[in-house]
């Protein structure tokens, strides 16, 4: 059996409340105060750019406090005053309820209780005697005030014909369009080089779309006395993500869809890329997620189950007096005194190749994502509390590390990204299962990132929020601080772990693995093995003549151009989402089959299959 193929990373892309993904410019924003001044005026003008803010302007500290962490803004709900509607039962007690109304507004049903009495062609009275409830349309002010937002005045749906797209398949447009421009390679000449049922993608969303373009509205629309859309039910469904990034972005036909596992989804889908690539049922893979679960029926759900930050928790943390407003800048503490965790919102991509894919069109290597683990919690008290399928991945994920680059290069630490949601059981449970794992191969002083500080809980997206930020940490040589606490609870473990409230510098040449943690409701554990760019070309560099490799690096020349010519033309604000709706749609007429194979287009695909089980 012929060695497997190595899946290299060769593009990533996204947007989050640190901003843009590409050109590693969102982790630039989480180490800002680490940055020289060249990279910081860099960071500020591509997040200016996002936020339709002059360039010439200095706009730094307007930018600082628009991006990350924040009190809810209103595009998203006026967090001190939500609308619902109040139970409002009446009881006539002898002195009937009337009222004159507009013919159309009578319901379909006429109530037992009702006399309805015409008083002129459009009208009518209605008189009620006994009981009768309505429901009074009032506010409420909302006890969870902080999420992690896209930065101010960043609207996805405004950069392309959206059509009443829910947020998340905004997000996912721009996003996915993100991950293809930072590619640097023309996406019409990499499918003249590859099948057409050798690239998949694989993205979604734990959640649904749930605000009002989609689940949401369909669900709220007739309690609210409005109409259900056609649009409602097909946007809302989870592996939509995938959909439009085939039908929309990609023009993609090969396998595709989403495995949904909590808040480690994202990781769920890598596994399957991953899996495709090192099998070789595809040379490419697109990777992501994206969620947008900023509004206020879903955060009520998360609240009820006292999972999320309030603001009376957080005065409660920093002794603060009822009715001072707390600083929501720090609503999120992994490993601290804290209170729940901080909802976010964000879409992450990135892109796969198979390592002789990579070389032979000079991509740009970002590391190599070669395992992703996944492991239940078998039999559990609480279906939200944590378990022990955490330990099987981490330490497997260790273990392929280990494998891979041997055991000096795993104790010499290389990185940890944690879940750190921010609430007291993570804090705990996540902790122990790190430190004992890092006991267990001999690592000392591990280094724990935890971006959620930064970046809050985007569910089924935060993996792919540590994923990226790991790359560009291996860019930047950059760690983030946990700079929202003040120190480690005292019931955190951290013998072997290294946690820092400052931002860290570090030799990217030392830490040649990261492992990409992730905890989902339902026992949903799953640990990802990453390679940095330094191991993967070590890796690759050992499969490959040296005359092969100096090919690779002239190609790469071009696609690194390719790449600095998009990173300029986005901060410029000169380049639009990739958006092709009804183009290039192909019918049965485009379809010729034969026995060996079939014609799309101008695709081809192989028919000519093997029997795998002789």
């Amino acid at each position: 059996m012929g060695r497997e193929r190595l899946p290299v990373i060769v593009s990533l892309g996204g947007i989050n409340g640190a901003g843009r993904a590409s050109g590693h410019h969102a982790l630039a924003r989480m180490g800002y105060e680490a940055l020289g001044e060249k990279s910081r005026q860099r960071t500020l003008a591509s997040l200016a750019s996002m936020m339709g803010l002059d360039p010439a302007a200095d706009n730094e500290r307007y930018i600082l406090d628009h991006t990350l962490i924040r009190r809810i803004e209103s595009n998203h709900f006026d967090v001190d005053s939500v609308l619902w509607n109040q139970r409002f039962p009446t009881e006539s007690n002898g002195h009937p309820v009337n009222f004159d109304i507009e013919r159309r507004h009578l319901p379909e049903a006429i109530p037992p209780s009702w006399k309805v009495t015409p008083t002129s062609v459009t009208h009518v009275n209605v008189n009620i005697q006994g009981h009768q409830e309505f429901l009074l349309p009032t506010n409420r002010e909302f006890e969870v005030k902080a999420a992690g937002q896209l930065p101010t005045g960043y609207e996805p749906g405004d950069l392309y014909p959206s059509r009443s797209h829910p947020r998340g398949l905004e997000m996912t447009v721009c996003a996915a369009s993100d991950a293809l421009g930072n590619l640097g390679i023309d996406w019409e000449q990499l499918q003249r080089r590859v099948p057409a049922d050798q690239i998949s993608v694989y993205a979604g969303s734990a959640m649904g779309q749930l605000d009002s373009a989609g689940a949401g509205g369909m669900l709220k629309a007739r309690y609210n006395g409005k109409r259900v859309t056609s649009k409602y039910c097909p946007l809302s469904l989870a592996e939509m993500p995938a959909d439009f990034i085939n039908a929309y972005v990609l023009g993609a036909m090969g396998s595709t869809g989403a495995t949904l596992g909590a808040c480690a989804s994202f990781l769920y889908n890598l596994k399957n890329g991953i899996a495709d690539i090192r099998a070789g049922r595809a040379r490419v893979a697109f990777v992501g997620a994206a969620e947008a679960p900023i509004n206020a029926e879903v955060m009520e759900g998360y609240a009820a189950m006292g999972a999320l930050a309030t603001d009376k928790g957080l005065r409660a943390l920093d002794g603060v007096a009822d009715g001072v407003e707390p600083d929501h800048r720090r609503a999120c503490r992994p490993f601290a005194e804290n209170c729940g965790f901080t909802i976010a919102e964000s879409a992450q991509m990135i892109v796969l190749f198979d390592d002789e894919l990579a070389m032979e069109m000079g991509a740009t290597l970002y590391g190599a994502a070669t395992d992703v683990f996944v492991n239940a919690d078998g039999y559990k008290k609480s279906i939200s509390g944590p378990g022990v399928g955490n330990y099987i991945t981490v330490a497997k994920a260790v273990a392929a590390a280990r494998a891979m680059l041997g055991e000096e290069a795993v104790r010499r630490g290389g990185l940890v990204q944690a879940h750190g949601t921010g609430t007291p059981q993570n804090r705990v449970t996540e902790s122990e299962i790190l430190d004992r794992t890092a006991e267990a191969f001999g690592i000392e002083k591990w280094p724990v990132v935890a971006l959620k500080s930064y970046l809050g809980h985007s569910l089924g997206a935060a993996s792919g929020d540590q994923v990226t930020a790991t790359l560009s940490m291996w860019h930047h040589g950059l760690i983030p601080g946990i700079n929202t606490i003040d120190g480690l609870a005292d019931d955190v473990s951290h013998s072997q772990l290294a946690f820092s409230t400052k931002h860290r510098k570090f030799d990217t040449a030392d830490a040649e693995y990261a492992v990409i943690n992730s905890k989902g409701f339902g026992g949903n554990n799953a640990s990802a093995t990453l390679l940095s760019p330094v191991a993967a070309q070590r890796l690759l560099q050992k499969r490959y003549s040296e005359k092969e490799w100096a090919a690779w690096q002239g190609a790469n020349e071009r696609v690194v151009s390719a790449q600095t010519e998009y990173d300029e033309g986005m901060i410029a604000g000169t380049i639009a989402p990739i958006y092709r709706f009804d183009h290039g749609v192909l019918a049965d007429g485009d379809v010729e089959v034969t026995a060996d194979k079939i014609r799309v287009g101008k695709f081809e695909v192989d028919l000519a299959l093997k029997n795998p089980f002789e």
